[in-house]
């Protein structure tokens, strides 16, 4: 199984760890691009501040971040799993995990990211601020930036097995399963029961919770039936839309009572 999960705004900071080595990331196919992402973001922060909050949509409260940018190459480098912090993370809880399923994470779990393109939660990253939305004066659109390599690698990255696609619509561009991928790829929505409404925060806890009980579990569903049904086993109310057509991936409604 392979989880696709979206970045989040909130970051912990670089700490005093050893400098990002690109070439240590997972997913090698991805390190031209990134070393191309991350030359021009740290030249772009590292000259007209006002310029760069414009590009990355900065408000003058986050001028920080410009800095911070700016110094990627130098800052220390953490496990990707504790440099975000959003509300998805704070429910996934990766550092009280048991051995086993930590280890389940590092191999199971992708964070697709505007500056990396994907890591996993194992990857030692600094911390950093690039959407997936940013378009930077020479590359361009990021997610256009990351659809090729992303085409190669991931396909790779999957294997044989279910793909558990988590994330949001801006980081779901920068590459979209086909084919026979799709055909074993689910995306999960969650929805209040009694409105059958999304509703930002409880979704993003709720993929979290999500995410750790399978962890916890040992759950290893090697299909989105399969997945449907362990989600069920462990409690969860799941309501399923089956693919229009060959190719096509999965839709997993995943209903709660209550919003928290």
């Amino acid at each position: 199984m392979l989880v696709l999960l979206p970045p989040s705004e909130g970051k912990a900071s670089s700490g005093r760890g050893a400098p990002l080595k690109l070439e240590s990331l997972s997913l090698p196919g991805l390190t031209k691009a990134r070393a191309a992402v991350l030359a021009e973001l740290v030249e772009l922060c590292a000259g007209d501040e006002d310029k760069a909050r414009e590009v990355l949509g900065l408000s003058e409260g986050l001028r920080g971040e410009v800095g911070k940018n700016a110094e990627l190459l130098n800052a220390g480098a953490r496990p990707a799993g504790e440099i975000y912090t959003g509300v998805l993370y704070d429910a996934l809880e990766l550092s009280t995990l048991d051995a086993a399923a930590k280890r389940r994470a590092a191999r199971q779990l992708l964070v697709f990211s505007g500056l990396w393109g994907a890591v996993g939660v194992a990857d030692k990253i600094p911390s950093y601020r690039c959407s997936m939305g940013v378009k930077l004066p020479g590359i361009g659109a990021l997610g256009a930036h990351w659809r090729t390599p992303m085409a190669a690698a991931l396909p790779e990255a999957a294997g044989g097995g279910l793909v558990l696609d988590l994330r949001s619509s801006a980081y779901a561009a920068a590459w979209k399963p086909k084919g026979e991928v799709a055909s074993r790829t689910a995306s999960v929505r969650v929805l209040h029961a009694p409105t059958r409404k999304v509703v930002s925060h409880f979704n993003k806890a709720t993929k979290g919770r999500i995410v750790r009980s399978l962890l916890s579990a040992g759950a290893a569903p090697k299909d989105p039936a399969a997945l449907v049904e362990a989600l069920r086993d462990l409690g969860y109310v799941v309501e399923v839309e089956a693919p229009k057509g060959a190719g096509k991936a999965w839709t997993l409604d995943v209903l709660v009572d209550e919003i928290h």
